[in-house]
């Protein structure tokens, strides 16, 4: 069965945190933001790490794969743990654990231990997961899409703002605290493990798992399925190719954002002479594009969605990742700075579009596993940075692994064509569309008649004071 009473607007009630699907809405992106952030908080240090370490070129590929390749496993799990115990609990549990690897990044003095850290820190990953499904069971077909990719968008974000964030923070301790640059990332880090551990404690006391309740209630009224159905739902779920064709696509477009996240900053340092400071600032604006891209990659996969169906937003996918595929081979061409950052920017647009145009097309692959979905897609994105880590061990230019990646990224889009819906579901989703958009104007048109009436019953009150009524 399906949950009830999903919202039917976002931007409409966007400050109205009395109303629990926008509460969540809230939480759960700040919590993803956090998550990204600590996950990536490190890259732009990374200079100060190599010089301490003395880590080579071919140990920072090795500390990039990690960094991304634990979150595959993670992701998998924990979309099957949100089915089970619900994603309130399930997110409370994974920031809670997940700040200690954040603020033990710290202790590390080898390059073994660091390795083993940035490892486990990629755990905090699979938080994107727990965004997107709670997203999901929060709002309707006509607003799922831009709320899962805002609410992942301003998550991504984090990537963007640790860039020049964390050398911030970093100087305010080496410059303003005069400490050690060895102990100024350490300090740094571990600021960003407390964040989210008190982040963890909110979550479980302002969110609720979906509008009617938590899973625990729902299921003891009747209103879920129990949880012994999960597991099986779960494997339905693993044997649709769709779920493995959207697996393979959000690596051609999150999996590669991750890649960027991680070797921008060491690539403008590097290549561009730029210093760390200035490169992290440039690699930023990579990241920060999600202000915005992602969501209208949700936006415009929902209205294509009213336009042409199911089958509108899957094209609508096709044509963000193609266009990412082309703008990274002309990033990759760049030489000269003023002409890489406009390139970089065109990149990324299309990249985070097509991150939400994909979760504009994972809530309506299964309902009754959208956990299993969103994990095994959200998992995807990291297989693809594991893959893409492998092309900056040092065995070729970073320039031309750019360039290799737009050709596989190109390649990939046309699978795109392959998500594809049974005309019975075609139907269903065209009904709860119209539904969930006559929901959305109907409250509108009451929230309208309620401020009229307020106004006329305003009119009256002067009328009775003997004052003029306004023209």
């Amino acid at each position: 069965m399906e949950l009830q009473n999903k919202a039917t607007r976002l931007w409409g009630d966007f400050f109205r945190i009395e109303k629990p699907h926008i509460r969540t809405f809230h939480m759960t992106w700040f919590a993803f933001f956090l998550c990204f952030f600590a996950w990536f908080g490190i890259a732009p240090l990374m200079k100060v790490v190599r010089d301490e370490l003395s880590l080579t070129k071919e140990q920072i590929g090795w500390i990039i794969i990690a960094s991304v390749s634990m979150t595959i496993f993670a992701r998998l799990f924990i979309g099957w743990l949100c089915d089970r115990i619900g994603p309130r609990k399930t997110y409370t549990w994974l920031l809670l654990i997940g700040s200690f690897p954040v603020m033990g990044i710290g202790l590390a003095d080898s390059y073994e231990t660091f390795l083993v850290c940035r490892l486990l820190i990629g755990g905090i990953g699979a938080s994107f997961v727990i965004t997107q499904y709670h997203t999901s069971v929060m709002f309707a077909p006509n607003v799922v899409g831009q709320a899962n990719a805002t609410s992942a968008g301003w998550g991504n974000l984090g990537g963007g703002v640790t860039q020049f964030a964390m050398p911030v923070i970093f100087s305010v301790f080496v410059i303003g605290f005069g400490f050690s640059e060895a102990f100024g990332w350490r300090a740094s880090m571990f600021a960003v493990g407390v964040a989210i551990a008190l982040t963890g404690i909110a979550y479980y006391f302002w969110t609720q798992d979906a509008p009617d309740g938590n899973y625990d209630e729902l299921r003891a009224k009747g209103m879920m399925p129990p949880k012994t159905q999960v597991t099986g739902a779960y494997w339905t779920a693993m044997r649709d190719p769709r779920v493995w064709v959207l697996f393979v696509i959000y690596g051609a477009c999150f999996g590669i954002e991750l890649t960027v996240n991680n070797v921008a900053a060491l690539y403008f340092f590097d290549y561009f002479k730029l210093d760390l400071v200035t490169a992290g600032l440039v690699a930023a604006c990579f990241g920060l594009m999600n202000l915005f891209a992602r969501t209208l990659g949700g936006i415009f996969g929902d209205n294509y969605g009213k336009l042409w169906g199911l089958r509108g937003r899957a094209f609508w996918l096709f044509i963000c990742l193609c266009g990412e595929g082309l703008a990274l081979m002309l990033f990759s061409q760049m030489n000269v700075l003023f002409l890489a950052v406009p390139s970089l920017i065109l990149f990324s647009l299309f990249t985070q579009m097509a991150e939400g145009a994909t979760y504009s097309v994972v809530p309506f692959i299964n309902k009754k596993a959208l956990g299993a979905v969103a994990g095994v897609v959200g998992a995807g994105g990291n297989a693809g940075a594991v893959l893409a880590g492998f092309l900056f061990k040092g065995a070729i230019d970073w320039s031309e692994a750019f360039f290799i990646l737009g050709i596989i990224v190109t390649c990939a889009s046309f699978l795109a064509f392959f998500v594809r819906f049974s005309t019975k579901q075609e139907d269903e989703e065209r009904e709860a569309m119209m539904v969930a958009s006559v929901d959305s104007l109907r409250e509108r048109a009451e929230k309208a008649k309620a401020e009229l009436d307020e106004a006329l019953a305003a009119l009256q009150r002067r009328d009775a004071n003997g004052r003029r009524p306004a023209e």
